[in-house]
């Protein structure tokens, strides 16, 4: 069972709701202003962010509740569910920064420079702030990972609507406006391909990236008393906990309990899988199997 803090994390993405709220609302008016498309962006991007760390902290709330008879292994994978929504949201985004650029490039519209770097001034300080209090918990959790990303992409807008804003000032070139958003656009499309890659990756039970399957059966196989090693999965339960399940062929002198022991223990110490669950088969079972399976078969007639 995970030991992780999720009265800490919820605390964390609470803090982190409020303060993205109020800088949406000033970014959405400074960007309507100034008439600034990287503003505007800003703007919608930091509405993802209200909406990412809403669904974060409604995931850990879920996350938090113990597995009932219906759902043994917890709501752990809620938390997947919205990093999986929060990445498809962030792709989406960014076809509507893209377009509107497009139009912007080819018709230039005046900015208001001034109001820009100071709204976009300001978006960056919040933005550092929140992201410095995700980071820490940010690797604990897909779904942290995917809030943080949100915030961190929105970062560096900030960064990009500042430096548009100076660029603009200093030489009137307006769209350079949108050629940041564009920029912005293709952070944001890069993190969010990441964050989907690995939600659905866990959706679909693949191997946790930090395990080598072939490497992992020849550990276990190399356990004094194993025959052979099948039907071995490995998955992802959701982020930092995993679960294998295997089938192993003993000789039969050898004891149960000390070869589940062994096995156990390299699953934990080497490849952090704490949830195990292995079936012991002896020779002579399996070499009565066949037989038995024969007499089983419908006779002719």
């Amino acid at each position: 069972m995970s030991d992780r803090n999720y009265l800490g994390e919820r605390g964390v993405v609470r803090t982190g709701l409020v303060v993205s709220s109020l800088l949406c609302i000033a970014e959405l008016v400074g960007g309507w202003w100034t008439n600034s498309l990287a503003l505007v962006t800003d703007a919608a991007h930091m509405l993802t962010d209200v909406a990412a760390l809403g669904l974060a902290l409604f995931a850990l709330w879920i996350a938090g509740r113990p597995a009932s008879d219906s759902k043994t292994f917890g709501y752990a994978r809620a938390e997947i569910l919205a990093a999986l929504v929060n990445g498809v949201v962030l792709c989406l985004l960014v076809v509507f920064i893209v377009w509107e650029a497009w139009v912007r490039l080819h018709e230039p519209q005046p900015v208001r420079a001034g109001g820009m770097l100071v709204v976009a001034a300001a978006g960056l300080l919040v933005n550092v702030f929140v992201a410095l209090r995700l980071r820490e918990h940010q690797a604990h959790s897909l779904n942290l990972r995917g809030a943080y990303l949100h915030v961190v992409s929105d970062l560096l807008g900030s960064i990009g609507a500042v430096v548009a804003a100076g660029v603009i000032l200093a030489t009137g070139w307006n769209s350079v406006d949108s050629m940041v958003s564009v920029l912005i656009a293709a952070l944001i499309l890069f993190s969010s391909w990441t964050l989907v890659r690995e939600a659905v990756d866990v959706l679909m039970e693949a191997v946790p990236p930090h395990v080598e399957v072939e490497r992992l059966e020849q550990a276990l196989a190399t356990i004094p008393g194993v025959e052979e090693v099948h039907d071995l999965h490995v998955w992802t339960l959701t982020t930092g906990r995993y679960a294998l399940s295997a089938h192993v062929v003993a000789r039969n002198r050898v004891g149960d309990d000390g070869l589940l022991a062994a096995m156990t223990e390299i699953c934990r110490r080497d490849f952090q899988i704490e949830h195990t669950t292995i079936q012991v088969e002896h020779e002579s079972r399996r070499r009565a199997e066949p037989a038995a399976c024969a007499d089983r078969q419908p006779r002719a007639g």
